[in-house]
C-alpha cells in the first residue's frame, strides 16, 4: 500500500533507513573510488556526513517535516566531509529550503524539493563534472518531477526516482573515461543510490535487503519499472581496488583540506567568487558553503599554509582537517600487496589509518587523470595564473569593491594603520602567479610596498596609487589577458587621470594654502591640497565637489564612510544630481573610518 503523506517523524524514519543502508555498504562504496583521487573514502565520508545529520535529527525530532528537514540539513552541514559529503549536505540543504514551514510531505513537494536540492548542490561546486553524484542526483530529480505530475503516491514516486538513479549510475562509465578504464561506476553516485534504496524500502514497507553485500553494486541493472534497462558493465576485479590503477604521482594537489571560517562580520556578503578564484590559483576540488556567519571550505592544494592565510582575512578558522593523499595512497598500495585476511575488504586502510579524520573527496572537478606511470602533468592543471593582485584598503565596503574588481588579497590598512613590509611580503608570497601587482592606495604605504617587492625575489610591480579611488580606477583598467607592461601602462594611465578628494575633521587650528582651519571643523582635500574648511560636513563636501568638478569630470564616484549618515548621503546625492546633471554618479558604502566621504572624479 502506498503513502500519500509523510509527517516529520515518518520522514525522519525514512532518512534513518537510508542512512543505515549507506552505512552497511560503506566499504563497497570505498572500493569504487577512482576519480579523481585515489582516496578510498567516499563511502566513509558520506556515511560520516549522514551519521552527523542523523544524530542531530534524533536529538531534535519534530512532527513538522519542514522543521525535521531543517534540523537534518544543519547536522549534515557541520558534519560534512569530503566532496561527496559536502555535496550530499547541499542536496539536503536545498531540499530543506524547498519544504520549509510544511507540516507534511506530498509527492509534489518531494519532487520539487529533490530538484531544489540538485540546484543548490550544483551552485556549491566550482566546475561540475558529468558522471558524478551530481549527475545521478540531477537525472533522478528531473525524472521525479515528471512522475509527480502523474501520481500522488510517494512510494511510486520514490521507486521511479531510485530506478532513474540506478540507470544514470550505470551510465557514469560512459561519461567519465577513467571510470570505464578501471571498470567501475562513480563512487559518490553509488552512495546516493544506496541512500535512495533505503528510502524505497521504508516507503514500500519491505525489510532492508539482506544480500546487499553479495551484489556487485556497479553492475546492478535497473528494475523493470525504470525507463530503460542498464547496459551490462564489467566490474572491477574482486582482488583489485580502483586505487591500484592510479599512480601516487598523479595526485596533483596532495593536501586535502577542510575547515570552517567563523566570519568577523556579516554586514556584507561573503565574497565567494573572489575567494574561489584565489583558491583556484593553486588548488582544485573547491567547495564553499556559507550558512549564516559560518563558511565551510573544502579544497585540494599544494600549499595548505597559503590557503589558511587567505582564509584568515575573512574570520577565525576552526575545525581544521588536513590529509596528505599521496602518503595515504602509498599506504593503500602497500596494504594491497599483502594477502587480505578472510572477510577483510580489499584495498581498505588499516584500522589505525581509518581512525584519522577523513576529509577526502569522491568527486572532483579535475579532468580525468591518466592511470599510467608515464603520464605527464596536465598543463591546464599546473599552469600558474598570469597575475596576482594585492591591494591595501580600509572599510568593509571598500574591501568588497576591490575584491569584486578582481583583487586577490585585500590588506587592511590606511591612515594610522599602515601594513608593515612583512604584511605586504606575506600577501605577495601567498599568491601563486607569474606576476604580482601591488596597489598601496595610500602615500604612506608606497615605500613599504616597494621594499616588500624587493624582498620578494619574484616579479612584483608596485603601482604607486595614493588613494582608494586611484586603486579602483587602476583595477577597472586591468586586463588579465594583457602582457605585464601593457597592463602596468594601462593601469598607471587610468589612476593618474583620477582627481581625488576627501573630507575629514581637522585635529588642530592652523592655516594652510590660504585656508584658515579650526580644530573640529571639517576640511576638504583635493589630492594633497586642503581647498576648503567648514563647520558643517555637508557644506564642506559640497564645496570640495565644486572644486573637483571644475576639472570637467564626467564620472563621479562617492565612497561613504563613518560619520556620514543615511539622511545626509541621500541629501548629498540629490544635490549632486541637481548641480551636475550631466555627470555619471555612483555612490558606494565604503565604511572607511575618519573620512565620511571620499570622492573620485574622472574626465
Amino acid at each position: 500500500m502506498g503513502k500519500r503523506f509523510l509527517n516529520g517523524n515518518e520522514w525522519a524514519a525514512m532518512i534513518f533507513l537510508g542512512a543505515e543502508r549507506l552505512s552497511r555498504n560503506e566499504e563497497r562504496v570505498n572500493a569504487l573510488n577512482v576519480f579523481p583521487v585515489p582516496d578510498g573514502d567516499t563511502g566513509t565520508n558520506m556515511n560520516l556526513t549522514m551519521s552527523a545529520g542523523v544524530a542531530e535529527l534524533k536529538n531534535k525530532p519534530s512532527e513538522e517535516v519542514g522543521r525535521a528537514a531543517e534540523v537534518l540539513s544543519k547536522g549534515l552541514l557541520m558534519g560534512a566531509r569530503g566532496n561527496s559529503g559536502v555535496i550530499l549536505s547541499q542536496l539536503f540543504r536545498g531540499f530543506a529550503r524547498a519544504i520549509s514551514g510544511q507540516r507534511e510531505l506530498t509527492a509534489t513537494l518531494f519532487a520539487n524539493a529533490l530538484q531544489q536540492g540538485v540546484d543548490t548542490a550544483y551552485k556549491a561546486v566550482v566546475k561540475p563534472v558529468e558522471g558524478t553524484i551530481l549527475t545521478v542526483a540531477r537525472e533522478a530529480a528531473k525524472h521525479g518531477l515528471t512522475v509527480s505530475r502523474k501520481t500522488a503516491d510517494l512510494t511510486e514516486l520514490m521507486r521511479e526516482v531510485y530506478a532513474k538513479a540506478q540507470e544514470t549510475l550505470a551510465r557514469t562509465q560512459d561519461m567519465l573515461p577513467v571510470l570505464k578504464q578501471v571498470g567501475v561506476v562513480d563512487s559518490g553516485g553509488q552512495g546516493l543510490v544506496y541512500l535512495y534504496e533505503g528510502f524505497v524500502d521504508y516507503l514500500g514497507g519491505s525489510a532492508p535487503a539482506s544480500d546487499s553485500e553479495a551484489r556487485a553494486p556497479e553492475a546492478q541493472p535497473a528494475p523493470s519499472f525504470a525507463s530503460a534497462a542498464a547496459p551490462e558493465r564489467k566490474p572491477v576485479s574482486p582482488g583489485t581496488s580502483a586505487q591500484a590503477k592510479i599512480t601516487t604521482e598523479s595526485i596533483a594537489f596532495p593536501y586535502d583540506m577542510e575547515f570552517f571560517i567563523q566570519r568577523f562580520t556579516t554586514a556584507a556578503p561573503f565574497p565567494e567568487r573572489t575567494f574561489r578564484q584565489a583558491l583556484e590559483r593553486d588548488g582544485d576540488s573547491i567547495i564553499l558553503i556559507e550558512d549564516d556567519n559560518v563558511v565551510k571550505v573544502h579544497v585540494h592544494s599544494r600549499r595548505p599554509g597559503d590557503v589558511l592565510n587567505l582564509a584568515l582575512a575573512y574570520g577565525e578558522i576552526t575545525q581544521i582537517h588536513i590529509l596528505n593523499m599521496q602518503e595515504q595512497h602509498r599506504e593503500l598500495l602497500g596494504q594491497q600487496r599483502e594477502a587480505p585476511a578472510a572477510g577483510q575488504p580489499v584495498g581498505q586502510p588499516s584500522p589505525e589509518t581509518r581512525n584519522v579524520d577523513y576529509a577526502l573527496p569522491g568527486v572532483v572537478d579535475l579532468p580525468a587523470v591518466t592511470a599510467s606511470p608515464e603520464s605527464e602533468p596536465n598543463p591546464d592543471v599546473y599552469e600558474l595564473a598570469s597575475y596576482g593582485v594585492v591591494a591595501v584598503s580600509v572599510g568593509d565596503g571598500n574591501a568588497e569593491l576591490f575584491r569584486s574588481l578582481g583583487v586577490d588579497i585585500v590588506l587592511s590598512g590606511g591612515q594610522s594603520m599602515n601594513p608593515s613590509t612583512e604584511d605586504l611580503l606575506g600577501a605577495i608570497h601567498s599568491l601563486s602567479a607569474h606576476h604580482i601587482l601591488v596597489l598601496p592606495n595610500n602615500p604612506n604605504v608606497v615605500m613599504a610596498a616597494k621594499q616588500a617587492a624587493e624582498l620578494a625575489e619574484r616579479p612584483v610591480t608596485v603601482l604607486p596609487t595614493r588613494t582608494l579611488p586611484q586603486g579602483m580606477a587602476a583595477m577597472l583598467a586591468f586586463q588579465e589577458s594583457e602582457p605585464e607592461q601593457t597592463n602596468v601602462d594601462r593601469m598607471t594611465k587610468a589612476f593618474e587621470r583620477v582627481v581625488t578628494g576627501s573630507v575629514t575633521k581637522a585635529v588642530r587650528d592652523t592655516e594652510m594654502d590660504g585656508v584658515r582651519i579650526k580644530e573640529g571643523h571639517y576640511i576638504g582635500i583635493q589630492d594633497k591640497k586642503i581647498v576648503v574648511s567648514d563647520e558643517g560636513l555637508a557644506e564642506t563636501a559640497k564645496a570640495l565637489l565644486g572644486e573637483l568638478m571644475t576639472t570637467g569630470g564626467e564620472i563621479l564616484t562617492v565612497l561613504t564612510g563613518e560619520g556620514a549618515d543615511a539622511e545626509q548621503i541621500e541629501e548629498l546625492g540629490r544635490w549632486i544630481g541637481e548641480t551636475y546633471p550631466e555627470a555619471e554618479v555612483e555612490i558606494h558604502e565604503g565604511g572607511q573610518p575618519l573620512y565620511p566621504y571620499l570622492f573620485a572624479v574622472e574626465p
